[in-house]
């Protein structure tokens, strides 16, 4: 920590000095503070989220080469293992014509999906809280090598990440969003693939954007950064024990951006060859290949509305009802965004809906987020959960209401 404090303050007082001597240099320091706060509605009306941040971000730039640096200081009252100070992203950058080569902790985005991982398949996500967060605060940066090759009409980007992130889930049972397959489970430690080169994360996108269309195509060789867990039960605790499995899969895919007046339609298709499966218990994991669509389509009918349509689905190749796996051959997911900004854009009222087609369940975010000024925003809102099987079951008691306020400097 102290040796962390005492870099930031060097390189700090290194660009100022450099700043006297050369005027080109900029250093750009901005960030935030919130409070975030959430209750059950439901029977024992008990806290869900109970965390306050101060995110920092300094860019220290000269010429086309930059450092960026960003950072989380938090205290979490309800799961004090969460409070502490951690980097968020770390990486210097350089430009040489049309070259952009980036190296360090950063965040990797790809595809053209909102909120659905298709080709998006390179930073992991932290679902200490499960999806009630900021979407953007749940992605999980990577220790990577990024190199992009860029011109007017089309970018090539070339991605290698050593030690790969995998997925942040809360097993603690004092966590109201810990994850429990059966109820009545324990977990092993999830090990990460080990520190080898033939365990690092290699990729490519090469993007085109032409008169009305913009359109990519992405190969990745990765692992299921979500686990998928082998059930065993163990007699002398009566529990189930889930052991974490992390597999070596590879992804291929593309994804297309169509503006339409004042709709936007997208897609995205992806085949991971390889990609494991969730077992039923006594099981073993196994590996299949899988294919992964989506379609979407964006409404901007004016007045401040927006309305966002998508539907994801995922076939199962080679399916066998005999193989032990526990998944669908064929199963969907659809979400649907509407806001709606009144007040003279001081006032956004948003639902954003995650629904289980092949279950019937529901996941939604209704918030009302008021704007005091460009600095300071407060906002409420309610996160409601239904399901009776499938990726929400374990939810079905986590409805709430929460507020959070934020101010940015």
């Amino acid at each position: 920590m102290r040796l962390l404090f005492s870099l930031f303050f060097v390189v700090i007082s290194a660009a100022v000095s450099a700043q006297d001597d050369d005027g080109d240099l900029k250093v750009k320091i901005k960030g935030f503070a919130d409070t975030y706060h959430a209750v059950r509605t439901e029977s024992p009306n008990d806290w869900m989220s109970s965390r306050t941040r101060l995110r920092g971000e300094l860019s220290v730039s000269k010429n086309k080469s930059e450092l960026f640096f960003s950072a989380n200081a938090v205290y979490n009252s309800l799961i004090p293992e969460y409070s502490g100070f951690n980097i968020r992203e770390l990486y210097v950058s350089q430009q040489t014509g049309a070259f952009d080569i980036r190296v360090g902790r950063q965040i990797i985005t790809w595809g053209v999906a909102d909120a659905l991982r298709i080709t998006d398949l390179v930073s992991p996500m932290d679902y200490s809280e499960f999806l009630a967060q900021d979407y953007d605060d749940i992605r999980i940066p990577e220790n990577a090598l990024r190199v992009k090759f860029s011109k007017s009409s089309f970018a090539f980007e070339a991605i290698a990440v050593p030690v790969i992130e995998t997925f942040e889930l809360p097993f603690d049972r004092n966590n109201p969003w810990a994850v429990s397959i059966t109820g009545n489970d324990s977990v092993l430690s999830a090990a990460k693939p080990d520190f080898k080169i033939k365990n690092a994360e290699f990729g490519g996108r090469l993007s085109w954007f032409l008169n009305g269309v913009d359109f990519s195509v992405c190969a990745l060789r990765t692992f299921n950064k979500m686990p998928v867990f082998e059930m065993n039960y163990d007699s002398e605790s009566h529990k189930v024990i889930l052991s974490p499995k992390h597999k070596r899969m590879t992804m291929a895919g593309c994804d297309i951006s169509l503006p339409l007046g004042k709709f936007v339609l997208r897609g995205e298709l992806a085949e991971y060859f390889g990609e494991a499966q969730q077992p039923d218990i006594y099981n073993k994991v196994v590996c299949k290949n899988t294919t992964n669509a989506l379609l979407g389509i964006d409404i901007y009918p004016g007045n401040d509305w927006n309305v966002s349509l998508q539907y994801a689905h995922k076939y199962i190749g080679g399916y066998d009802h005999n193989s032990g796996i526990s998944s669908y051959r064929s199963s969907g997911t659809a979400t649907v965004r509407i806001s709606k900004d009144l007040f003279r854009n001081t006032l956004n009222v948003s639902t954003f809906a995650y629904i289980d087609v092949t279950n019937g369940g529901v996941y939604d975010r209704t918030t009302f987020d008021y704007s005091v000024n460009d600095m300071l925003h407060i906002a409420l809102g309610f996160d409601y959960f239904n399901a009776d099987k499938g990726m929400f079951k374990m939810y079905d008691k986590n409805s709430e209401i929460f507020a959070k306020v934020k101010m940015s400097f």
